[in-house]
């Protein structure tokens, strides 16, 4: 049997995208729409996004949820509201930012609340499988089945198109800090470590055949700017390797760490202007800190801007047509009101 979605109503279905870019983001979004199953958020869809958005509010990150405060009945709704699109045995939805999708025993997470979701979106005692999603602290979506088959069809064909080099799957970034080049590819060893308690990811220079063996793994990004202003930037990102936090410690590496990343951005310094890079080791995880010119931009003090959500969204996801011969069907979904509130302020919009 072969994986078939005719349509995705709340996802919008498109055509082959060309070169692996999307043309268009679909991303001017009112301040208005929370992005996780509103009224609002259908409404944006179907307008197209066209009209200029409201003036940002006084709140500094509308529509951002914070998971980690929800009992298990509270996530349970929240989820089964931010589904985008139930197409036979898949569902999709667009994950709230800070969810982890897996976690240790006793922790509230996506995998933990599968069955009361299950139960909840009437698919009985069917299990639930997780085929694709976005990181903890990334947004956006995640693509779930309750047929094994069509969930191993799924994960075969992401693995066949990583080992091809053909991407699958396009995140949505604001950094702070422009990339020397508008277009490109991000190509860097990496390699877990356990440093003060904490996982943290580390690029490793020249690995040897040792070092591959001992967990090193390369990596490989492609990105593409699509807006500039206020010396930031909305950038496309496409992991072509699968690496825990691989698109925030590649954009650390290109000095222009994503905006909330208070992992990694502390390994870019800088002095009289220039930037470079900190030594790993020396370096420890802190609140990223953004100068007074791009808070002012903002609208946020210091002490808001230490809350600042990771503005890193998995905005699209290419799945096999139903036949051989047919085009790539793409799942998009909206970005989180915080994310488009920041895109409103800095003046990044998509031409």
């Amino acid at each position: 049997a072969r994986v078939f979605v005719p349509e995705m109503g709340g996802c919008r279905v498109l055509g082959q995208a060309s070169g692996g870019w999307r043309r268009g983001l679909g991303i001017r979004a009112t301040s208005t729409a929370a992005g996780f199953g509103t009224k609002a958020r259908h409404q944006l869809q179907r307008r197209g996004a066209s009209k200029p958005s409201d003036p940002p509010g006084d709140q500094p990150f509308p529509g951002l949820l914070r998971p980690g405060t929800f009992s298990r009945e509270e996530l349970v709704d929240v989820l089964r509201a931010a589904v985008v699109d139930r197409k036979g045995p898949l569902v999709t939805l667009n994950k709230p930012q800070g969810l982890p999708v897996t976690g240790k025993p006793g922790e509230l997470t996506l995998l933990s609340v599968l069955p009361e979701l299950s139960r909840s979106l009437g698919l009985g005692e069917q299990e639930v499988q997780v085929v694709r999603a976005s990181g903890k602290e990334a947004s956006g979506l995640v693509l779930l089945s309750s047929c094994s088959q069509t969930a191993s069809r799924l994960q075969k064909f992401f693995t066949h198109s990583r080992r091809a080099r053909k991407p699958t799957a396009t995140y949505c970034a604001v950094t702070d800090g422009i990339p020397v080049t508008s277009e490109g590819k991000i190509q860097a060893a990496l390699k877990l470590e356990h440093i003060d308690g904490v996982n943290l990811v580390v690029p490793v220079q020249s690995p040897s055949r040792k070092d591959i063996m001992e967990g090193v793994k390369r990596t490989l990004s492609h990105f593409r700017v699509v807006a500039t202003g206020s010396g930031c930037a909305l950038v496309q990102l496409q992991p072509l390797t699968v690496f825990p936090s691989q698109l925030q410690a590649h954009m650390a590496l290109q000095l222009c760490p994503v905006l909330g990343d208070h992992t990694y951005s502390a390994r870019v310094g800088t002095v009289l202007g220039q930037r470079f890079l900190l030594p790993v080791e020396s370096t420890k995880p802190q609140r990223q800190v953004l100068d007074e010119a791009l808070l002012g931009r903002l609208c946020l003090t210091a002490s808001q801007a230490a809350r600042l959500p990771l503005h890193l969204h998995l905005h699209c996801l290419r799945l096999p047509g139903a036949r051989p011969r047919d085009p790539p069907i793409e799942l998009l979904a909206p970005l989180p009101s915080y994310f488009s509130r920041t895109l409103q302020c800095l003046g990044l919009h998509y031409q």
